[in-house]
């Protein structure tokens, strides 16, 4: 008897509504360009919904020890002007620099190297909640 009375208040407990757990904030990233090269270059506009940015960017293959350089600025898609530095670098390497902006707009790269070939990725945070656990 004493055993159906401690699974009866066991079942009981266990089916009675607990309260949900706060959602967690998480970043995901989405993807808004990439680019390869040698030498310089100006990239199609693009949006920027957050003013958050991951740039992951590598530089290989210098031309002579120690003379490459590279140097990628985000510009207003707007005016041209110049709004924050993405990646500012010399010789060989890689590397993600996280930037962000004031204010959603439209933006595009504007990248100068010298002596190496290079790769940026552009990846914009984009912020959500899930379910807490």
């Amino acid at each position: 008897m004493a055993f159906a009375v401690f699974a009866a208040l066991a079942f009981g407990e266990a089916c009675r509504k607990r309260p949900d757990p706060a959602p967690r904030e998480v970043a995901v990233w989405r993807q808004v360009g990439s680019w390869s090269g040698r030498g310089n270059r100006q990239t199609e506009t693009f949006t920027g919904d957050t003013g958050a940015f991951r740039v992951t960017w590598e530089t290989r293959n210098e031309t002579a020890p120690g003379a490459g350089r590279l140097y990628a600025v985000f510009r207003s898609g707007d005016s041209g002007r110049e709004i924050m530095d993405a990646v500012k670098t010399e010789g060989v390497g890689r590397g993600v620099e996280h930037v962000s902006a004031e204010r959603p707009r439209w933006y595009y790269l504007s990248i100068e190297s010298a002596n190496v070939e290079w790769s940026i990725t552009v990846d914009e945070q984009i912020p959500g909640q899930v379910p807490g656990r």
